[in-house]
């Protein structure tokens, strides 16, 4: 089995739902994620983002999310 994949899951915050995080999400910073909901009824409470850009790019998202409170 491979040791690791180039995707992070990360929970959702308190009284979101994995659907309604990545809305807010997109909304409020412009960075996208995949809800867990989409990989079956396990992944609920869960988003799922992809380390598939540049570093570069991927450190802006993550200071973009940094800046807003959920």
């Amino acid at each position: 089995p491979p040791l690791a994949t180039f995707y992070v899951w990360a929970e959702v915050p308190p009284g979101f739902t994995s659907l309604e995080f990545t809305a807010h999400l997109l909304n409020q910073t412009g960075v996208l994620a995949t809800p867990g909901n989409g990989f079956g009824s396990f992944g609920e409470g869960f988003v799922r983002f992809s380390l598939t850009e540049a570093t570069e790019k991927i450190k802006k998202a993550v200071d973009r999310m940094s800046k807003v409170l959920f």
